[in-house]
C-alpha cells in the first residue's frame, strides 16, 4: 500500500510510516495472505487503545495514541526589548511560539510587530527542528551597504542628480514580478538547484529576477555614511562617505520554497499541534526537514548574489568604484551553540549580532540606518533588531498619508524619493533612534548612513517583511 491510501483509510499523515512499517512488518512474518490489511489498518485507526499490544500493529497504535494526546502548551521564557512600543499582537504570537514542543529560548527585538507565525522582530531557537515561516516568506531578505569612492559633495550638486536617479533606475528592477528580459550573470547560478523540486521549478525564474528588488518596504538608496572614528575592520578612517544601501531578499523563489515546505510541515503537523498553524515545523533528521535547510541555504546564496549584482550594476551605471562594505541577512535560520548545545536559532526580521559582527540596521526613506557591531547577549541570543518596525498598519497609512505630500515634504528636507507608496512613509515606522536607545546592550554604533536618493516600488503590492 502507498501513502495516499493509507491515508484514505484514516491514517493521519504523520502517522503513515509507522503504518508502513507495520505493514512490511507483517510481509516478512508472511501474514499478508491470511490478513485483510485494510480491515485491520482501519480497525487500528478507529480504536489504537485495543491494539498497543499487538505484536505488528502496535507502534502504530501508539503513535496514533501518542500524538491524538492533549497538548497542554508552556512557553519557554523570553526576553523583549523596547516592550512599551511593542503591541499585545506579537507578544501572544510570541508567547505561542516558545510553546512549541522543540523551543528552548526566544527573544523579541525593539522593532517587533505582528507577522506570519512567528512575529517580525522574533528569534526563536529549536532543538533539531525548523519552522518555515518563524524564517519568512523573503527567506534571506537582507541588508548590504557598499561604501563608494564619490564624494559626498555630489549628492548635493544639482547637476548630478540625472547621474544618481539614472544609476538607480536603470540598475535594478521592482514589483512582485520584476525582472530582467536578459537575465544576469553570477555564478549563484551554477549551484545545484535540484535541492528540492520548489528550487529546481524555480530555477529560471529565479534567475530572471536576479538582480531585481522587489516589493513592500524593500529599497535601493544613496546616501552619506558617516564614520566618527577609524574602523579598522571596515578599512576606512572617520570621515563621509557617499555609500550605496539596499534592502531585498531572495524574491519569488524564496516565497515558493516557504510555501511549499510550510505546507509539508502541516500536513504532517501532529493533530494535538493543529493550533500552531504557521508555527509548523520540520524535523531536520527527515527528509523534507533536509530539503528545506539546503533550499533555504541556497536562497541565502541567492539572495547574496542578488544584491551583489544590485551593487555592481549600480555603481558601474554612476561611473563608481566600491571600497568597503557590510551586509547581513534577517530572514533565517542557522546552526548556533547556545548553552552548550547546538539549536536552530530562527531570526525573523532580526539582525544577527554576535560579538564583534557587523550588521546594518536602517530605519526609513527619511531617518538614519546604522552600521552597527553585535556586543554578543547571550540573553538576545546574540540578536538585534532589522530595522525600526512598523507603527502602523499598511492599510491604515494609506488612508492617513498623501504620498506626494510626504514626497514634497522630504524634498524639503534634502531627501528625493524616485518612487515608493503611501504605506512606506516615513510615519508608519517606529522612531529609529527610539529603537536604537532601547537595544544599546546588544550592539555599539559604527557609523550613520542618511539617505539622499530613494527608490522604492511604487505599484502599491506588499511583502510581509
Amino acid at each position: 500500500m502507498n501513502p495516499r491510501q493509507l491515508e484514505k483509510l484514516g491514517v493521519p499523515p504523520f502517522c503513515v510510516n509507522a503504518a508502513l512499517q507495520a505493514i512490511q512488518t507483517a510481509a516478512k512474518l508472511d501474514l499478508l495472505r491470511s490478513m485483510d490489511v485494510k480491515k485491520t489498518v482501519r480497525a487500528v485507526v478507529e480504536d489504537p487503545a485495543a491494539h498497543v499490544d499487538d505484536g505488528v500493529f502496535g507502534g502504530l497504535a501508539r503513535e496514533l495514541l501518542d500524538h491524538g494526546a492533549a497538548w497542554e502548551p508552556k512557553a519557554v521564557e523570553f526576553q523583549t526589548w523596547g516592550a512599551a512600543g511593542i503591541d499585545a499582537a506579537s507578544i501572544d504570537q510570541m508567547k505561542q511560539a516558545c510553546s512549541l514542543p522543540q523551543a528552548v529560548a526566544g527573544a523579541l527585538m525593539p522593532d517587533a510587530h505582528v507577522g506570519y507565525g512567528l512575529p517580525i522582530g522574533g528569534v526563536l531557537a529549536l532543538k533539531k527542528a525548523v519552522v518555515p515561516y518563524a524564517v519568512g516568506v523573503d527567506i534571506a531578505c537582507r541588508m548590504k551597504l557598499s561604501v563608494l569612492d564619490v564624494p559626498p559633495a555630489m549628492l548635493d550638486q544639482e547637476k548630478q542628480n540625472e547621474r544618481f536617479d539614472k544609476a538607480l533606475e536603470k540598475g535594478t528592477r521592482f514589483g512582485v514580478g520584476g525582472e530582467f528580459a536578459r537575465p544576469l550573470e553570477h555564478a549563484v547560478m551554477d549551484r545545484d538547484w535540484t535541492v528540492s523540486r520548489v528550487t529546481r521549478e524555480n530555477r529560471d525564474k529565479a534567475w530572471r529576477q536576479l538582480g531585481t528588488s522587489g516589493s513592500g518596504n524593500h529599497f535601493v538608496e544613496f546616501g552619506v555614511l558617516t564614520l566618527e572614528h577609524d574602523d579598522a575592520e571596515l578599512g576606512l578612517p572617520a570621515g563621509s562617505y557617499t555609500a550605496l544601501l539596499s534592502h531585498s531578499g531572495s524574491r519569488g523563489t524564496g516565497a515558493a520554497v516557504c510555501s511549499v515546505f510550510s505546507g509539508i510541515a502541516r500536513n504532517q503537523l501532529p493533530r494535538k499541534y493543529e493550533a500552531v498553524g504557521r508555527l509548523a515545523w520540520l524535523d531536520l533528521d527527515t527528509e523534507e526537514g533536509k530539503q528545506y535547510w539546503d533550499s533555504m541555504n541556497l536562497m541565502g546564496e541567492y539572495a547574496a548574489a542578488n544584491h551583489d549584482c544590485i551593487h555592481r550594476n549600480v555603481s558601474n551605471l554612476l561611473g563608481a568604484q566600491i571600497i568597503a562594505g557590510v551586509e547581513n541577512h534577517h530572514n533565517f535560520a542557522w546552526k548556533e551553540n547556545h548553552g552548550g548545545e547546538e539549536l536552530i536559532v530562527h531570526r525573523k526580521g532580526a539582525t544577527p549580532a554576535a560579538a564583534g559582527e557587523l550588521g546594518v540596521i536602517p530605519g526609513s526613506m527619511a531617518d538614519p540606518a546604522f552600521i552597527v557591531r553585535g556586543k554578543g547577549n547571550a540573553a538576545s541570543l546574540n540578536s538585534a533588531s532589522h530595522g525600526a518596525g512598523r507603527a502602523m498598519s499598511r492599510t491604515a497609512a494609506k488612508q492617513k498619508f498623501s504620498w506626494r505630500a510626504t514626497q514634497k515634504d522630504l524634498e524639503k528636507k534634502g531627501v528625493r524619493v524616485l518612487s515608493a507608496g503611501p504605506d512606506e512613509v516615513p510615519g508608519v515606522y517606529k522612531n529609529i533612534l527610539d529603537v536604537m536607545r532601547e537595544q544599546r546592550d546588544l550592539v555599539d554604533v559604527v557609523g550613520r548612513f542618511d539617505p539622499r536618493v530613494v527608490k522604492m516600488c511604487g505599484d502599491g503590492s506588499q511583502a510581509e517583511d
